[in-house]
């Protein structure tokens, strides 16, 4: 059963990895891969000197940490509201309405974006203006973008990775709960105490998991949400590779640049990987 799965990704994962041998060639499509000539480092030295391609590296690390750090808080608190909910219709209710966003692509939400933020229609800017404040322009203005994509991400992402929580929360023996009641704790005490440190393993695990996402800021969200007025806080490594690849047809550097974040990303996974295993005890092998 696992081979159609097996070959397929050997051919859309492994084999188009024959291609980054246009990273070190100075590629011409007319020439293809065996007659374009070698140039050695020469793209990797382009790709360094490359005036934004620090501030692009910035802008990657900085989103994607806001990204992993928020996804660890928001579904934790999410989840432990959703716990201590006694109404089990309301409950289903709110979890039905939190996960439905994470089956709309990044086109549908984008939309959506675009008219809740509007300067002059949206409803976020009507709230602003009817407390006499100034509309603000969240997706062309350099200091709200990054923000606006992290909060974004999490209205998207937050019901789905609940689930993992309360199901962690469900493992929780009903036992301590009934000991804590008798010794006279508080709910407080039972959530810091009981709840908290249940679920303690699995935060640790996800945290040292997540690092592999260190440089991935989310292709799909950024391209649709930004545009030349942010790139300076908005443009990120897998933006640039489209831009330099299918936009300036700049094919071997942008294979650079992609690879250079992949052998990054790799070193990052493995820690994250070892991270696991040392604090959860997690391992695949």
């Amino acid at each position: 059963m696992l081979l159609p799965g097996l070959i397929a990704v050997i051919i859309f994962c492994y084999v188009p990895m024959a291609g980054l041998v246009i990273a070190f060639k100075d590629f011409s499509p007319l020439a293809g891969y065996k007659h374009s000539p070698w140039v050695g480092w020469e793209n990797f030295r382009y790709m360094l000197a490359y005036p934004s391609f620090y501030k692009v590296m910035w802008n990657t690390v900085f989103i994607s940490t806001m990204k992993i750090i928020v996804d660890l808080v928001a579904p934790v608190t999410m989840a432990l509201m959703l716990n201590e909910m006694r109404k089990v219709r309301m409950k289903r209710y709110i979890q039905t309405i939190i996960y439905l966003p994470h089956f709309f692509s990044w086109v549908i939400l984008g939309g959506i974006l675009v008219d809740i933020l509007s300067p002059s229609e949206g409803i976020i800017n009507a709230i602003i203006k009817g407390v006499g404040l100034p509309p603000v322009s969240f997706l062309s203005d350099n200091k709200w973008f990054p923000y606006i994509v992290v909060i974004s991400n999490e209205w998207k992402e937050v019901g789905f990775n609940t689930i993992i929580y309360l199901a962690a929360l469900t493992s929780i023996d009903p036992s301590l709960y009934e000991a804590s009641v008798i010794d006279g704790a508080s709910r407080w005490r039972q959530t810091w105490h009981i709840t908290l440190t249940g679920i303690r393993p699995t935060v640790i695990l996800l945290a040292c998991l997540s690092l592999g996402n260190v440089l991935n800021g989310g292709f799909d969200q950024i391209f649709n949400l930004y545009s030349p007025i942010v790139y300076e806080s908005g443009d990120i490594l897998d933006t640039l590779v489209y831009r330099m690849g299918l936009v300036e047809t700049n094919y071997s550097v942008a294979t650079a640049i992609g690879m250079v974040k992949s052998i990054v990303s790799l070193i990052f996974i493995g820690s994250g990987y070892y991270l696991a295993y040392r604090f959860a005890k997690y391992r695949i092998f």
